[in-house]
């Protein structure tokens, strides 16, 4: 089974552009035709949060012309750039999004991988939150198929990062969630989005990554004293791969090429 990952495509209204500068859209857009050609074609697609960059309905209802055109199913969690009712009203078709519950979270029983959605966000705030309520939800769902291999995504990552202007946003719960995916050996990774980079951490018995946006990237600022700042960067993704003999991921850049050298017909002497 292959789960690709999208995260934080920050989608704004037609003829916007991020900072001035970043054409999100357009890279989405790339992003979406890269996914359809891959062979073998992901058999699902998960994205990862900060979806519309400012929640508006407009943006939601752009991103959906864009993810329909995906030639695979693609589930959807929130960041803390989204609105979650807003997101409900633009997605309708999507049924897995529960409708009475105001966390958007779900699980996914009907792929080889079980996929748990959680959603980490509160209105107003920048950083993660799992409160009490959420991690009694998550330990339950986990207590349902304790032998079923099972891949947990949400928006923040649950682990310092490095950077140190991010990691200051905080994730309350984070410790609570670790202690709950050490209890639960089944998990293959927890993947999040939110850094707008690709970093990954042996995490509570289990690996914990993010994926790189498809939007912008931000700049490796591991000092304090750097200041954070995005890199323009070709938009990327995320391919989680399993097999019977466990999960590997792969982070691929989604850009044009001229062309492939099959490596037998390369000059191998440099």
């Amino acid at each position: 089974m292959i789960v690709a990952q999208i995260t934080d495509t920050h989608i704004q209204r037609k003829g916007r552009r991020l900072f001035g500068t970043v054409n999100a859209a357009s890279h989405l857009r790339r992003c979406v035709a890269r996914l359809n050609a891959l062979e073998p074609r992901p058999d699902i697609v998960i994205a990862t949060g900060d979806l519309a960059d400012g929640g508006r309905p407009k943006e939601y209802r752009r991103l959906r012309d864009m993810l329909d055109e995906l030639r695979m199913p693609v589930y959807l969690i929130p960041g803390n750039h989204d609105d979650g009712e807003a997101l409900r009203a633009a997605f309708p078709h999507h049924d897995y999004l529960p409708r009475l519950d105001p966390s958007i979270q779900y699980v996914l029983d009907e792929y080889p991988v079980r996929l748990i959605g959680l959603d980490s966000t509160e209105p107003g705030r920048a950083g993660g939150l799992l409160d009490a309520s959420r991690l009694r939800w998550l330990e339950a769902r986990l207590r349902e198929r304790p032998d079923v291999p099972t891949l947990v995504f949400v928006h923040h990552p649950p682990f310092r990062t490095g950077i140190p202007q991010m990691d200051a946003l905080g994730f309350e719960g984070a410790d609570a969630f670790g202690a709950i995916v050490a209890r639960n050996p089944q998990i293959e990774r927890v993947v999040s989005g939110h850094i707008h980079r690709a970093m990954q951490v042996r995490w509570n018995g289990t690996i914990a990554c993010t994926a790189p946006s498809t939007a912008y990237q931000l700049v490796l600022a591991l000092r304090e004293e750097h200041p954070l700042g995005l890199s323009l960067e070709p938009p990327g993704f995320a391919l989680h791969i399993w097999d019977r003999g466990g999960m590997l991921t792969h982070i691929a850049q989604v850009e044009r090429y001229e062309g492939l050298v099959p490596l037998h017909h390369a000059d191998r002497s440099r």
